[in-house]
């Protein structure tokens, strides 16, 4: 049985607004890690909010852990462990004590709380600032109780919300090698990043969202096969501002699949870098600009999501 069974999911926030999701369907299998892929905005915080019964859909439905999410929604929060994107902490409280807190609400209790509560304390390295006030952690220390709470009675299926945000490398690692290990005890995953790396490393499955729309599912092998031979360059230039004016100027260019311009760099989808790259340098020496670094790399998934949409992923 699946973890979860999404069916042509839509959400409008108002009667006659656009669609925040729009028809996405998809399932979850039993212990792997699913990973939804896309800008912010694209859609997935407002899926895992339907998916957890927090928001209810305008169309469509979901089994999560065999429960409908229209008609079951208690059954399917007991299957479940969210860890939201917006810290779900009080910080008067310690660590220790926000992890009691959240425990008992999810209905444990006694000498098998305290229990998980020092193992997971362990797990994300809190052990040694569990009496401290969470309001005195730092960053990364608050996603890691964050996580250490979405965990408590370890629920078949994770529902894992931009976790990594804003935090620091350190952390970030922690928390990815956190994933693995749930993964490895046989919990099944479903985690939101706009970070392409993060997909490529942790997840079995990849669902590509963007604007409400799924536009891609596979393996991370089948979605690269998507794209076929084509090479992703990324440049930058000593002129950021002049992105824009760079991609229109390589547009129609022998070998050139898809050009777009974000955070300053120019990012190109190409047949054969040693054909294409020549013609670039040339058409970025005529409007009188100047690259300051160029990087090669083989297909991935920000090349099939620039090959679907036109646009970089941190657009």
């Amino acid at each position: 049985m699946s973890l979860v069974e999404a069916r042509n999911l839509v959400k409008r926030y108002t009667a006659d607004g656009p669609k925040a999701v729009d028809n996405v369907s998809f399932e979850i299998r039993d212990g792997e890690i699913f990973s939804l892929l896309g800008p912010n905005g694209a859609g997935k915080t407002t899926t895992i909010s339907m998916l957890s019964t927090l928001i209810r859909p305008t169309a469509g439905t979901a089994l999560v852990n065999g429960y409908d999410i229209r008609t079951e929604p208690m059954a399917v929060r007991r299957s479940i462990g969210v860890v939201p994107q917006d810290l779900a902490l009080y910080g008067k409280l310690s660590g220790r004590e926000n992890l009691r807190f959240w425990g008992e609400m999810r209905g444990l209790g006694g000498p098998a709380l305290w229990e998980e509560i020092d193992e997971k304390l362990a797990l994300m390295d809190l052990t040694d600032r569990a009496g401290d006030r969470a309001e005195t952690y730092s960053g990364g220390m608050k996603r890691r109780l964050n996580l250490a709470i979405g965990m408590l009675g370890n629920p078949p299926l994770m529902m894992l919300d931009e976790p990594t945000v804003g935090i620091d490398p350190q952390s970030r690692r922690h928390i990815l090698d956190y994933v693995r290990e749930l993964n490895r005890a046989g919990a099944g995953t479903l985690y939101t990043t706009h970070y392409m790396e993060e997909a490529q490393e942790l997840s079995d499955r990849i669902g590509i969202i963007d604007r409400g729309t799924l536009i891609a599912l596979g393996t991370l092998q089948e979605l690269t096969q998507m794209v076929g031979e084509h090479e992703m360059l990324r440049l930058q230039l000593y002129q950021p501002e002049a992105g824009q004016a760079l991609v229109d100027g390589v547009r129609g260019l022998e070998g050139m699949h898809q050009a777009s311009a974000a955070d300053g760099e120019v990012v190109l989808s190409v047949a054969a870098v040693e054909t294409t790259l020549p013609q670039v340098l040339t058409k970025a020496a005529d409007l009188g600009l100047s690259i300051r670094n160029v990087e090669i790399r083989e297909p991935n998934l920000e090349t099939v999501f620039l090959h679907l949409t036109g646009r970089a992923l941190r657009d």
